[in-house]
Formats: structure tokens, sequence, C-alpha cells
């Protein structure tokens, strides 16, 4: 017998269980716009309709087409992130800027995904990413205050929002949690080597196969051996990436082989993304190129590049810049179990 399909998201008595949920949504709203407002940020509203939506392999964006008023017609993409727009903003002159975007990502969908989601931005003109270590661990803390929440937990993990987060390089994690030396597949360069890892991979008990390349290999190491380690007790700042896997962000000076990355977790949740921003045009294009030559070997497509994006890249000034999913940490802070309890309208299921 068939089980019965489960109340739309605006049946009555299911929205009386979210409501909770997304009246403290809304709370945070308020308290992080306050908090950025503080420390001297504009907020900023990006346009969600770009030319590219980004050009990184393995985000799949939807596409749509705008149509002139002489009836010519033109693909455009809903962007992934809002960050080529802000950083235009930052070429114009602004300095501090946030934005509450929405954003929207194909093929994903989850306890912790969903097509369409809001992602924090925020930018510091002139400022280390090191800074940005600093503001996550004040919006952590923000958080837990503003919903009343003594710790953050999710599939029987904990995080206590109110200690220092723990900073930890990717080498290190990967040494501790997979006993690889991460850094001894990479040369100084840049280029990487894929048997190398792929062995050491292997002798540790992670699955490889044949057509795996470098990424694929750390990203699987990454994502079974380090990531649910993360974030335990209190969170974690991931940072150095491997310059390979960093492909908006400049090399860590005297230090070739990582990039100015870092990620934040709490409770094995990846919550941000944050760079030290790369501002070198020629070398952001060979790295785009790199990703949609991937892309295509992979999926049969790549996006265009946005050659304005370009253009401003060239004149932005030194900055650093954060990526924070607002919904997860929303659910974290209130204790959610997944992310439609934490968005008012969600999109339809499909299938």
């Amino acid at each position: 017998m068939d089980e019965p399909a489960a109340s739309p998201w605006w049946a009555p008595e299911r929205h009386r269980d979210r409501r909770p949920f997304l009246l403290a949504r809304n709370a945070l709203t308020r308290a992080v716009r306050g908090w950025f407002e503080g420390q001297g940020f504009v907020e900023v509203e990006t346009a969600a309709l770009q030319v590219s939506p980004g050009n990184e392999a393995h985000l799949h964006a939807f596409a749509t087409e705008i149509t002139g008023p002489a009836g010519e017609r033109e693909t455009l993409y809903l962007h992934t992130s809002p960050e080529f727009a802000c950083k235009k903003l930052l070429a114009a002159g602004e300095t501090r800027i946030f934005d509450f975007a929405k954003v929207w990502r194909n093929r994903e969908r989850g306890p912790l995904h969903h097509p369409e989601f809001t992602l924090l931005e925020w930018y510091r003109a002139e400022a280390p990413y090191e800074t940005l270590m600093d503001d996550c661990a004040a919006l952590l803390r923000l958080a837990a205050e503003t919903t009343g929440a003594r710790t953050f937990s999710f599939r029987g993990r904990s995080a206590d929002p109110f200690a220092e987060p723990e900073r930890v390089t990717v080498a290190e994690a990967f040494e501790r949690f997979a006993g690889l030396d991460l850094l001894a597949t990479i040369a100084d360069g840049g280029d990487t080597d894929r048997h190398a890892l792929a062995a050491a991979a292997t002798a540790a008990g992670v699955r490889v196969v044949a057509d795996d390349t470098w990424s694929d290999v750390f990203s699987r190491v990454l994502v079974e051996r380090i990531e649910p380690r993360l974030g335990e007790g209190r969170a974690t700042v991931l940072c150095e990436y491997p310059t390979p896997e960093a492909a908006l962000a400049r090399p860590k000076p005297g230090q070739p082989k990582v990039a100015e990355r870092f990620e934040l977790y709490a409770c094995g949740v990846e919550l941000a993304n944050a760079f030290g921003e790369l501002t070198d045009a020629a070398e952001q294009r060979r790295r785009f190129e790199a990703e949609m030559a991937e892309k295509a070997r992979v999926y049969g497509e790549r996006y265009p590049l946005d050659e304005d994006f370009l253009a401003a890249l060239a004149q932005m000034p030194p900055a650093s810049g954060a990526a924070l999913g607002f919904d997860r940490l929303a659910m974290l802070a209130t204790g959610a179990e997944r992310i439609e309890q934490v968005l008012w309208a969600p999109v339809a299921e499909i299938g």
C-alpha cells in the first residue's frame, strides 16, 4: 500500500509547525542587518539575471532568455552568487558592502540544499581575509544570542557558537583525519600530481576510480574523511586551500601551493566560503577557462565569461569577501532538521 503523500508546505497544520522557525529567521535577518550597519557596511541589492552565473566546473545554473525591444534574444542566467556584481561595486568605489542575495543552483536538493536559497555575502576593501574569520565568529555568536540557542546541533553533532572557532589548514586536516601529505602532491607552480594523491588516498581506504582527476580525489577525501569531523564542539575555520581548489582567491604570500581561502563549519555543516580576492584579471581569465574546460569535459556544457567582470576586476582594490549560507545558519540556530523549515515558501518538489 502506498504511503500517503506529505501535506504541502502551505497546509495550515504544517505551517503551524514551521512558523516558529520562520519567525526566528526573521529576527535573525534583522539582527544581522543591524550588525553589518553597525560595522559601517552598506547593504546592496544585486541583479539576479547575469551574463554568466559563475564559472566553477561543478556549479549548475538555471538558464533563461531575455528578449530585447526589437525581438533580439540572448541567454541569461540566474546567478549562483552575487559575487561578480559585488566586485563591480568594489571597483566602482564601495568599500564595505553586504547583500542578502537570493541565488539559484540547479541539481541541488536535500536537507541542507535547496534550488533557491539566500547567500549572505559581504566584502571588505583593503582588509586581510583573516578579518572575515573574526566576522564569522561574531555572526555565530549573534545568531545564538538572537534565537536564544545555547548550542548548535545537527544530526547528532553539536558546537558551542560562543567558543572561538578552531583554525585548521587544509593540509593539517588531511594529515590529521586521513593521514595524507597533501602538499607533497602539489608543485610550487600549482601543478598537481594526480597519481601521488590517488595512491595516498587508496592507501587510506578512499575509493579512487581510473578517470578521477586530482580535484576529484581531493574532493572525495574532503567529503568522506574531513568535513564530517569539522565543527565538533566548536566551529572550525578550514583555511589555506590548495591553489588549484581556490579559483577566485589570491595565492598566500610566500606559500604558492596554497591560497587565501577558508570555509567555516559547525556541526559538520559547511556554512561559509571566503577569499582573499584575486584581482589579477589575466590569471582570473586563465582559471575560469580551465574551469569551463573541465565543465565541458564532465557535463558537456560551459558558461560564458563575464567580460565586464574581468574588466572591473582590473580596477578593483585589494579586498576580502565571504559568502555565508544564511538558511543553514538559521537552521543551526533554531534546531531545524531540514532547510525547508526555515524557508517561508519552498520551491515545489518534482517527480
